[in-house]
């Protein structure tokens, strides 16, 4: 490790544009999208903001510690999936599920009821072919002006990925489930 001085100056300018609605995206192969999502769900609701968090993979009854938390500060969250595709009986229901859940999150974004709406895993229903990509640009490009959108997933479709306007990579460097070390609850559920 380099030690390195603390800056003593401000190391950039202040922007000059207004303040809108942003397109945020965090994807990659790392761990870390969904959670740091919800760290953006819970700032916004700390700031006193309308969020809701659609879950494209998670099933209506899940019990996992986010459900769990949000239910008890009072954030919407809703799974709209059948978990998933290697757990999945039928992939033709999933397609479907999928399809309208995006009916429900498409008009909360329209509505203008949510500062944040989340997208979580929504890239999983895009690469898969449940969803039209180009209805969900169209939905991110037409919302109204003060909504932000969070998306997350793994390989975000370049589409997206260019129309956003902040994009994290998440990149795996190291994982314990690699080393055996199978998923602790709290930590990754």
């Amino acid at each position: 490790m380099q030690i390195e001085t603390p800056p003593s100056e401000k190391p950039y300018e202040k922007p000059e544009g207004e303040r809108r609605g942003l397109v945020l995206v965090n994807t990659g192969d790392g761990k870390g999208k969904s959670t740091s999502a919800f760290g953006l769900a819970l700032r916004a609701h700390g700031r006193g903001k309308a969020v809701k968090i659609y879950q494209f993979m998670k099933v209506p009854s899940a019990r996992f510690g986010e459900h769990r938390m949000f239910e008890q500060i009072g954030i919407p969250i809703e799974g709209l999936g059948d978990g998933f595709s290697w757990k999945s009986q039928d992939l033709e229901r999933s397609a479907q599920l999928a399809r309208d859940g995006w009916d429900k999150a498409r008009a909360a974004i329209l509505s203008g009821d949510y500062f944040l709406v989340v997208l979580d895993e929504i890239t999983y229903p895009l690469i898969y072919g449940w969803l039209p990509l180009d209805g969900v640009l169209e939905t991110l490009r037409n919302r109204p002006k003060e909504v932000h959108v969070m998306l997350t997933g793994r390989r975000c479709p370049l589409e997206i990925v260019e129309l956003a306007d902040t994009v994290t990579e998440m990149q795996m460097v190291k994982h314990a489930f690699k080393a055996g070390i199978p998923a602790q609850r709290g930590i990754e559920d």
